[in-house]
């Protein structure tokens, strides 16, 4: 494996929830040898790509600052945010905003107030498409390659009703194919239920997707749901408009 490789490797270690990884915890998710992640850690603490505290690594501000500056991402946060500010203000609930990554969404952007429901996602971090709203959105309107790769795999089970059916989840994703709505029961997490749509580009495939996550006790999706999708729809029409 190469140098960069490696580096990549040990970036990729690191996931939303850490809050600090020893030596030997980077060391046991990587597979390195020792002297080799001792070299390269310290190597990358210099170049400001890892931060070490009180004998523990995070992922420094430096590297954040380098992945606020990919054109894409920027100006796809830029454009959402005052609709994802909306959303908020209409629903006091969570509000998100992912990209696709594989069969993983990426939450890139998340609002929520001091009541916000307990809901598995976290800035930066992933979760299976087929097991939440936003997931479901983008792979629906994906291209068809990936959503029958995704559809051919074992779905992982994260929450005791998540859809692990492909049959239920191919009727579920030809449904938010026509309604432009994709929702989700207490997929991803016990207590939460939500509402996604996409935000599509020119050819009419998903460049990224909201939603509007909340308790089951208090949030109706499907109350909400016209106001996300007309948030998307202003979204990529916003996103057009600069592209043109």
């Amino acid at each position: 494996m190469s140098v960069v490789g490696k580096v990549t490797l040990i970036l990729d270690a690191f996931t939303a929830d850490d809050r600090g990884v020893g030596f030997a915890e980077l060391q046991r998710r990587t597979g390195l040898a020792k002297a080799t992640l001792h070299r390269l850690s310290g190597e990358m603490v210099e170049a400001r790509l890892l931060d070490r505290v009180d004998g523990k690594f995070h992922l420094s501000g430096h590297l954040f600052a380098l992945g606020m500056r990919a054109s894409v991402e920027r100006s796809l946060i830029e454009v959402a945010t005052p609709f994802l500010e909306d959303l908020y203000e209409r629903t006091h609930e969570t509000v998100h905003l992912g990209r696709r990554e594989g069969a993983e969404v990426v939450y890139v952007a998340k609002i929520g107030g001091h009541r916000q429901a307990r809901a598995p996602s976290r800035l930066g971090g992933r979760l299976p498409l087929h097991a939440t709203a936003i997931g479901k959105a983008l792979l629906a309107f994906a291209p068809d390659p990936v959503r029958g790769e995704v559809l051919s795999k074992p779905l992982a089970r994260l929450a005791p009703r998540t859809v692990t059916s492909a049959e239920l989840l191919r009727r579920q994703l030809d449904e938010a194919a026509e309604t432009g709505l994709a929702y989700e029961a207490e997929e991803s997490a016990v207590g939460i239920v939500c509402v996604g749509a996409p935000v599509l580009g020119a050819d009419d495939l998903a460049v990224a997707a909201i939603s509007v996550a909340g308790p089951v006790t208090r949030f109706q999706p499907r109350k909400h749901g016209a106001a996300v999708r007309a948030a998307a729809a202003e979204i990529a029409l916003t996103l057009a408009r600069r592209s043109a």
